[in-house]
């Protein structure tokens, strides 16, 4: 019997959005034996290459920062029921380490991160597009804490950061693809009105592609 095609759900939103949130509550319903989960944030390019000035200075909220080809292969391979070896990036040199993840293949295929429906190859890849909509103080209270005690950055480099780039790249690239999104989502993993239908929606699109495949 033919295996059938995973299903391909990208989840968007701005920084701190509650992205993950989403996907975690979608990992625990549907369930994480049938679900493989892919980071955009894995693939920001490696910049070993460069100097330490260089890198810190490199706009990592443009989508040229990641390597967007990478992830359509992998979504590509596992789609056709190949396994995968996601990069595993440092944020403190903006690196990636000798590490990779392994991701084996699976009936539901998430991917998550702010810029994904920006890519019109990515964006097509998709059979469900979520945004998660936030209000801006919010995400930014949420990347401020989560730059500081994961990410080793100064409260000081990330509002920089978040003048500089974060608000102008969300303005110019994330908010725009919100018009590409199939569901928008406010507030987030709160939302359980909107994460029940979402659901729903994931379990009755499994029941369809096993049907064809039966």
């Amino acid at each position: 019997m033919p295996k059938q095609t995973p299903i391909v759900i990208g989840i968007a939103g701005g920084s701190g959005s509650g992205k993950t949130t989403v996907a975690r509550a979608i990992l625990k319903e549907v369930g994480a034996n049938r679900i493989a989960f892919l980071q955009h944030d894995a693939y920001y390019r490696d910049l070993k290459d460069l100097p330490p000035i260089q890198r810190a200075a490199i706009n990592f909220d443009h989508p040229n920062s990641l390597e967007s080809e990478l992830l359509i292969e992998h979504i590509n391979m596992l789609k056709n029921w190949q396994t995968v070896h996601i990069p595993v990036y440092d944020f403190t040199t903006h690196t990636r380490t000798a590490e990779t993840i392994k991701i084996e293949p699976k009936k539901v295929i998430i991917v998550e991160g702010i810029l994904i429906f920006v890519d019109p190859i990515l964006r097509q890849m998709f059979d469900v597009k979520l945004f998660v909509d936030t209000d801006a103080d919010l995400r930014f209270i949420r990347r401020l804490d989560r730059d500081i005690t994961e990410r080793g950055r100064t409260t000081e480099s990330v509002i920089k950061q978040y003048l500089s780039t974060v608000r102008p790249m969300h303005l110019e690239f994330v908010e725009q693809s919100k018009r590409y999104a199939d569901v928008i989502i406010p507030e987030g993993g709160m939302n359980f009105v909107a994460l029940d239908m979402v659901i729903a929606r994931i379990e009755s699109l499994l029941q369809e592609a096993h049907a064809k495949t039966s």
